[in-house]
């Protein structure tokens, strides 16, 4: 298996460091080698089964790991099995100032997961008769998309609409030492957007494509099925996501802030590093991504959120196989299906179904079973301007834990050459990432 995890590499002294959103482009694959972590095996649930696991799950050694070798401060994850949760736990210091350490309850950004939350409310319309997936995007949000009658609900949700990514537009680079000072110490992160600027910006870019003729990752997608949310029903998608989501599966800590900088309740803070020392940028105006990465969760909450929806509490049998039904990305045997992603770890392991998400500083991911009994979730802040590329074999072992029957290795071969199955960095991904003049 092989999992994408970002590049937050900063060079001092150098030109071309740039703050954008980005899938796939300029991301670290990391391969998944065989550890004695991964070896140990599972939880009882049928001997021989995949789902099998052994009855203690211990996730400290990968959480160290991530924190000592991963260029992280902090990184926290739960995993849950069967409904019931072997493990939760925390590593590292969740504020450099005060040395306090991280808590395995914090909140954290959870970026790109909140596509599978604005997915499902979108579903869940469709459920109702409000619309329909192929309905073109013009007959909601007249005007707003150029070719919007060629364009359906259904390919801005699997990104098939060829639709230009607005946070790749050139408002969104840091091109100077002094642009990424103004990043981390100025008015750049606190600036508040609507979504219908984020749109008008897409929309002064030619398409990627033609609709439907191929994949590429956009944020504007999931920005134009939030609008499309607000114009069905009247209420923003914000408000529908937390009723008819949040609230019914009592998600306490799960929250989709608008325009509001900060997290509330516990939670590790991001840090860039800068030459002067670290930089504090835990605050950050998430309306700049909103539908497609503006919520803020925890290990817990999101777990719960994957159990409860791949459980078939949340979507009608008809709109389930809609989520589920995927087309090819440009990553190495990724399937998307609409707000999830599908990666095959190989023999012996469940198929990964979820989605991750990154933002300066944060990076998330949330994977489990298609049927809902098996859920790994992680948050970790990557000390931004540090290399973080020895992640992968952490997570790796995580996932497999999860997912994997005992003795299984993604992977595991002479060779360690890698499996299909590549998660594209699907997250909106607002990243300080190294330009090619300091690669």
């Amino acid at each position: 298996m092989t999992i994408v995890q970002s590049r937050t590499s900063h060079r001092r002294g150098r030109l071309g460091t740039r703050l954008a959103a980005v899938a796939l482009a300029g991301a670290t694959v990391v391969t998944l080698a065989p550890t004695a972590a991964v070896a140990a095996g599972g939880d009882a649930s049928g001997p021989g089964s995949v789902a099998e696991r052994r009855p203690r799950v211990d996730g400290r050694p990968e959480l160290r790991d991530l924190v000592e070798h991963g260029g992280a401060t902090a990184a926290l994850a739960e995993i849950r099995l069967a409904g019931r949760v072997p493990w939760r736990g925390a590593a590292g210091t969740a504020d450099l100032a005060t040395g306090q350490p991280a808590r395995a309850d914090g909140r954290f950004r959870i970026g790109s997961i909140t596509k599978t939350f604005v997915s499902t409310v979108v579903l869940q319309l469709v459920g109702e008769g409000r619309l329909r997936l192929d309905d073109p995007v013009e007959r909601h949000l007249p005007g707003v998309v150029p070719n919007g009658g060629a364009i359906t609900v259904r390919q801005l949700l699997n990104h098939t609409s060829g639709l230009f990514n607005f946070t790749e537009d050139e408002r969104f680079l840091v091109r100077s030492e002094a642009d990424l000072q103004d990043y981390a110490y100025g008015s750049w992160r606190y600036r508040d957007y609507r979504p219908e600027q984020l749109a008008a910006v897409s929309a002064e870019h030619p398409p990627y494509f033609a609709p439907g003729q191929g994949w590429k990752y956009s944020n504007t997608n999931y920005v134009l099925a939030g609008m499309i949310v607000r114009k069905v029903t009247g209420h923003t998608w914000q408000r529908e996501v937390e009723r008819r989501i949040v609230r019914p599966l009592h998600l306490e800590d799960t929250a989709f802030p608008g325009s509001e900088t900060g997290l509330g309740g516990p939670h590790a803070h991001a840090y860039l590093d800068l030459p002067a020392g670290p930089a504090d940028i835990t605050r950050f105006n998430p309306s700049l991504v909103d539908a497609a990465g503006n919520g803020i969760s925890t290990t817990t909450d999101l777990d719960r959120f994957h159990a409860a929806l791949f459980g078939g509490k949340l979507l009608r049998p008809a709109e389930m196989a809609a989520l589920t039904d995927t087309v090819p990305t440009t990553g190495d045997g990724a399937q998307y299906g609409l707000g999830v992603v599908r990666i095959d770890l190989g023999p012996g392991c469940e198929p990964a179904w979820g989605h991750d998400g990154g933002l300066p500083g944060w990076t998330t991911l949330l994977l489990g079973s298609l049927d809902g009994r098996r859920q790994f979730a992680l948050s970790y802040n990557p000390f931004v301007g540090r290399d973080d590329s020895a992640s992968g074999a952490a997570i790796g072992s995580l996932v497999a834990k999860t997912l994997c029957a005992p003795g299984t290795l993604p992977g595991a071969a002479p060779t360690a050459s890698p499996l299909p199955g590549t998660l594209p960095r699907t997250g909106p991904d607002l990243r300080i990432e190294a330009g090619p003049a300091t690669r």
